[in-house]
């Protein structure tokens, strides 16, 4: 049974940082895709950032410049720091591997960014 768990979320004032992270037991994460979304309390899912198995990165226009995400492949972990947060930012952070038609999705991890 495959599991993805978040962490690192909490409560940030606007301007402040998290860094986020994600550990899958997926046996070749290497191969997998990787990405972080965001759900905001009555709006659907969206895709902040995403890294490819080969390493190519793409962002959600409202986070680049601020985000970065990345992976350490020897510990199945996908990171996402995350600076300059705006309120705009808050919702559950989920962690997703993708490898073909094949999805795994972690719990979430809360971020609240309010002063």
């Amino acid at each position: 049974q495959v599991q993805v768990v978040e962490s690192g979320g909490g409560l940030v004032q606007p301007g402040g940082s998290l860094r986020l992270s994600c550990v899958a037991s997926i046996r070749i994460f290497s191969i997998y895709d990787v990405g972080w979304y965001r759900q905001a309390p009555g709006k659907q899912r969206e895709l902040v950032a995403g890294m490819t198995f080969g390493g190519a990165t793409n962002y959600a226009d409202s986070v680049k410049g601020r985000f970065t995400i990345s992976r350490d492949n020897d510990k199945n972990t996908v990171y996402l720091q995350m600076n300059s947060l705006k309120p705009e930012g808050s919702g559950a952070y989920y962690c997703k591997a993708r490898r073909g038609d094949v999805d795994y999705w972690g719990q979430g991890t809360q971020v609240t960014v309010s002063s």
